[in-house]
């Protein structure tokens, strides 16, 4: 019988977790059985809940690490002793290369968290709620600081994060621009829009 391979530096769930989110952004949450997991990681499908409980903790662990991630990142931005528009530069940069990376994990946490159950879904909900007005308050105080033009901030952080979630049309695609060129490009037209 073949054993489930870690991945590197992660263990055999992070592996399973992984292909899980693969399996989930082609197929969706939905459609997608342990079988059809199990055989995409190469084991039968009973040894696959040596390691997880099944689907639903899938999806909520795949959910919560990227809320995580984004939080994460935000704080320490938060946290650092420079300008309102060096952050946004450092945030649209992250959100970018978590799209160019992470992109199954982050079309499932985009996507298939309506499946989560409560208090998972409640609580993810509230992450995502919460991370977007940590944002607009970004925003805000990069007007106040008279660093950003006197713009709405809600309507700043909505073209943001829209403009990066529409990386998923260039992953389906794979158009011909190198990633650092995209990024470079990306973040130049979202902060010049904004800076005053």
């Amino acid at each position: 019988m073949a054993k489930i391979k870690a991945v590197a530096n992660g263990s055999k769930k992070d592996a399973i977790v992984k292909k899980a989110a693969g399996l989930f952004r082609q197929k969706g949450f939905k459609a997608t059985s342990m079988r059809e997991l199990a055989e995409k990681v190469g084991v039968e499908a009973p040894s696959l809940y040596n390691h997880i409980g099944g689907k639903s903790e899938l999806l909520q662990l795949i959910c919560f690490q990227v809320a995580n991630e984004f939080t994460l990142h935000l704080q320490q931005l938060e946290e650092t002793p420079q300008t309102v528009v060096k952050k946004l530069d450092q945030l649209i940069r992250f959100h970018i290369k978590m799209m160019l990376q992470s992109y199954d994990e982050l079309y499932v946490a985009n996507h298939e968290w309506k499946h989560l159950e409560d208090p998972y879904l409640s609580n993810f909900l509230s992450q995502r709620k919460l991370y977007e007005s940590r944002m607009v308050q970004l925003v805000k105080e990069g007007v106040k600081q008279k660093e950003l033009k006197n713009i709405h901030p809600y309507v700043a952080v909505l073209t943001i994060l829209s403009a990066v979630r529409g990386l998923e049309f260039w992953q389906r695609h794979k158009k011909d621009i190198p990633a650092d060129v995209l990024e470079n490009n990306m973040v130049n037209q979202l902060l010049n829009g904004l800076i005053k």
